[in-house]
């Protein structure tokens, strides 16, 4: 008799099994990657479904005569709106004087530099540039960030944004139309377009 141990095949539906769930979790890693690109793309048609006019990914020069990125820049009928839009899943806790807010999901946990300090710097340049016209700035976060301890001023939730500036387009009793327009062009010709 032959003492060594006998050796096993794999069965060869084992190895189609493994091929089977590498392809499931490929196209669910495709549809989740699908789907973030199209909620990204979808934003800057929402935010032009509630503005007369848009910005997206400019520089404008500062104070200091360096440039600073916008995100989103709206020309809305009460004046204009710099957005930020932050995408981050999770508990978010930070407030408007804190460096660092944490976000916690689940058992990870992660800090981000608190996003108001470069609004502000955003909501400057715009101003500069167009001092005779109300200017203001929010952070938008996506549906993904939950503020169960209070959200900071100057924050909101994407959504609620596009709420509050879809009932301002129907009430709000802005600055005159040629004022804003004037505003509007001078803004325009003093952006240029970042890289991507």
């Amino acid at each position: 008799m032959d003492p060594s141990p006998a050796i096993t095949a794999t069965p060869p539906w084992a190895a189609l099994v493994a091929v089977a769930v590498a392809i499931v979790l490929v196209g669910v890693g495709v549809a989740w990657w699908l789907a973030r690109r199209r909620a990204a793309a979808a934003l800057p048609a929402r935010l032009r479904q509630v503005a007369d006019d848009l910005l997206a990914g400019v520089l404008l020069t500062d104070a200091e005569a360096g440039q600073v990125h916008v995100e989103y820049a709206l020309l809305t009928r009460a004046g204009i709106v710099v957005v930020d839009v932050r995408d981050v899943a999770g508990n978010v806790f930070g407030s408007e004087t804190m460096n660092e807010w944490t976000v916690l999901a689940g058992s990870r946990r992660a800090t981000f530099t608190n996003p108001l300090p470069f609004l502000y710097d955003r909501v400057a340049a715009v101003r500069r540039i167009v001092p005779e016209l109300p200017v203001r700035g929010v952070v938008a976060f996506t549906g993904r960030a939950q503020f169960t301890k209070g959200m900071p001023p100057k924050v909101a939730p994407v959504g609620a944004l596009l709420a509050e500036l879809a009932a301002e387009r129907e009430t709000v009793d802005g600055p005159p139309a040629d004022q804003l327009a004037a505003g509007w062009a001078a803004l325009r010709a003093a952006a240029s377009t970042a890289p991507a």
